[in-house]
């Protein structure tokens, strides 16, 4: 019986098993790598099942992965984007406009740039000077008198002698809430010549009236009661919570030392109270730079320009006679004025290290 070349049985058993192996790896191989291809065109690279890379979904999950590591670092300049929004519309433009228009003369359409003339002319006019006197005035006589006389209540309302301590603290502290226009008004009356509080109650003890809102003199006095009135008790109640946080140890050690009562507020409590000194005195120089309200209600900035600050100066040149950039340069001298003042106040009363 004759053999078939297909049925023949191999020479070499060797070379056979080496060529079956092989075949079987080349096979194993191939399904290997079909079933890499087959996965990875049902996944992607997004990694999602049944979505490949290049299909509409499978790119929009990638994009929409990069939407949130983007949403991740930018929430908190979204959440700072109001507040930098708010300064810039009312705050940055505004004093960046107002520096233009003060480099410029004309109304409305028709303004020119001028340079440096409205400052110029700010350093000839006889009538800024007379209201920057006036404010310089006010502020050397006021912020002493209104600063000490709250320390003076603080000290007063800090004392555990005092009864009722709660209540007086209240009494003096509602000043302050009262509006400055309704405190003008008040005292307007309060200081009329003929039927005001202040005449009558000097005429009990002999006194004879005295024309506060029309001599000159006495029209700034009257500026000065209004304010000391009215900001005393806010400064108290500032010194007073400065006070409460002494500690009482340094009282109880001067008192074994034999310090006496000179000796202790003036080695203990004005070194303590130092930093709110500075800001009382930082705060008060500020605003009575910049008063306005009480004289404007009070006097109207007479008699005979007695009573006129700069800021009254100021709102006349730009609200009256509409010479915007004039009250843009006075403006600006004042700022510059406010922050001289200031930075002169904390050299010679901040700490010294």
């Amino acid at each position: 019986m004759s053999v078939t070349p297909f049925e023949r049985a191999p020479d070499n058993p060797r070379a056979t098993a080496g060529t079956t192996a092989a075949t079987t790896t080349d096979t194993g191989a191939a399904r290997v790598h079909a079933k890499t291809a087959k996965t990875t065109g049902s996944t992607g690279s997004t990694g999602q099942p049944g979505h490949p890379a290049g299909s509409p979904l499978g790119r929009r999950r990638q994009h929409g992965s990069g939407r949130r590591r983007l949403t991740r670092s930018s929430v908190p300049y979204l959440l700072i984007m109001p507040a930098v929004l708010g300064f810039a519309t009312f705050k940055a433009y505004p004093i960046a406009a107002s520096f233009w228009i003060s480099l410029t003369t004309g109304n409305g359409n028709d303004r020119r740039f001028s340079g440096l003339a409205n400052y110029r002319r700010l350093l000839d006019d006889p009538l800024f000077w007379t209201a920057l006197k006036n404010t310089a005035l006010i502020l050397v006589v006021q912020v002493p008198l209104m600063l000490g006389l709250a320390l003076l209540v603080a000290l007063a309302l800090n004392s555990a002698k005092v009864w009722l301590r709660p209540l007086w603290r209240l009494g003096v502290f509602v000043p302050s809430l009262t509006g400055l226009v309704a405190a003008g008004v008040m005292f307007s009356v309060i200081l009329n010549r003929d039927a005001g509080l202040m005449n009558w109650a000097l005429s009990l003890v002999g006194i004879d009236r005295v024309n506060w809102l029309g001599s000159p003199f006495w029209a700034r006095v009257g500026v000065v009661l209004v304010l000391t009135w009215h900001y005393t008790g806010y400064n108290a109640v500032m010194y007073l919570a400065g006070l409460q946080g002494v500690p009482k140890e340094l009282y109880e050690a001067a008192m074994v030392d034999g310090a006496g009562p000179i000796r202790r507020f003036f080695s203990i409590t004005l070194p303590q109270l130092r930093p709110i000194l500075l800001l009382t005195v930082v705060l008060s120089t500020i605003g009575t730079l910049q008063l306005f309200d009480e004289p404007y209600v009070l006097t109207g900035g007479g008699p005979d320009n007695a009573t006129l600050t700069v800021t009254m100066y100021l709102y006349d040149n730009g609200f009256k006679y509409f010479d915007f950039g004039y009250a843009s340069a006075l403006a600006y001298a004042l700022a510059l004025l406010v922050s001289v003042l200031g930075i002169v106040q904390v050299r010679l009363m901040g700490e010294r290290r």
